[in-house]
């Protein structure tokens, strides 16, 4: 069975990313018809921390095939159980049994140290696991406790740097649905929303303390979690998302495990300013993007992975 190693990560990181949509929907409300979501009493557009996490999932499967120690988790289509079953064979668990709850019992009188090998076999196999945490209900039952793993990395919702207006596009396709409705008319009428232009930005924070005591989430994963964030929209293209790009990418490497300063100074440093020229932006050109070192002690590393720059 797989275990934790400990080459987990010894540095606290913060990250700050800045990306943009073109004539796109970056993150549909399925409450609002799909709608773009919006802070209702700002404008300012708005992406959940679950929307981004799905394209680094995609990103991580796409380039590693599914394959330990970067299999994913919370995948399309496959049921949890299947997973969770896979580590309780591992410990001797008889998933196939009539009452598997029983059984788990049963090894658990046998092996007081069995949460701890079960909790290892998910981390050490599965990346967004090792990254975000979860929550895996087969792991409660059987006075197991194993179930919720706090990951080291966590996202905010990103939010847009200035208000958007959702624009609503009448659309009309040739193909005809029904033999009924090929009788009667020639084409469809359909609809869908885009933001003709947004910036955004989404704040990041990645603990080095739960990366040691629970995941194991190492300096390869970190890489290849930089990597995903760069290409996350690269191989996410849609009709509504064809025209998205990660701009900026800061990231914030602390001396030590706790960090060397408050993540919000550090988030501060970067400034984001629309150009007092423009007064509706349409592309990245339209803002400015400037980095203030006086706020940033001088134990933190400051490097921008877009352009590869140590700030």
């Amino acid at each position: 069975m797989s275990e934790i190693t400990n080459d987990a990560i010894k540095n606290r990181y913060d990250f700050s990313i800045l990306f943009d949509v073109e004539n796109g929907n970056p993150n549909g409300d399925p409450d609002s018809g799909n709608m773009p979501r919006i802070d209702t009493e700002t404008g300012l557009g708005l992406v959940t921390d679950v929307c981004l996490k799905r394209k680094i999932r995609n990103y991580v499967q796409l380039v590693d095939g599914d394959k330990a120690p970067n299999r994913i988790y919370i995948q399309q289509r496959v049921p949890l159980n299947r997973l969770d079953d896979e580590a309780l064979d591992s410990v001797g668990v008889d998933t196939d049994a009539a009452n598997a709850e029983k059984d788990i019992k049963r090894v658990k009188k046998d092996d007081p140290d069995l949460d701890r090998k079960i909790r290892d076999y998910m981390c050490s196999n599965f990346f967004d696991i090792r990254t975000f945490g979860a929550v895996m209900t087969t792991f409660v039952k059987g006075s197991l406790s194993s179930g919720q793993v706090r990951g080291p990395v966590q996202l905010g919702f990103s939010r847009s740097i200035d208000p958007v207006i959702p624009q609503e596009i009448t659309i009309t396709r040739v193909a005809i649905t029904t033999e009924a409705d090929a009788e009667k008319k020639n084409n469809e009428i359909g609809r869908k929303y885009i933001i003709p232009y947004g910036l955004y930005r989404a704040n990041g924070y990645i603990s080095a303390k739960l990366a040691e005591q629970t995941t194991g989430f190492s300096d390869a994963d970190l890489e290849l979690l930089w990597n995903a964030i760069l290409n996350m929209f690269e191989f996410d293209r849609s009709a509504a998302r064809g025209n998205m790009a990660v701009r900026k990418l800061y990231v914030f490497k602390h001396s030590n495990d706790l960090g060397d300063a408050p993540s919000y100074k550090l988030f501060d440093s970067v400034k984001v300013n629309r150009k007092p020229e423009v007064s509706a932006p349409r592309t990245f050109n339209d803002y400015d993007v400037k980095y203030d070192a006086t706020s940033v002690p001088d134990s933190v590393q400051v490097t921008e992975k877009v352009d590869g720059i140590t700030l």
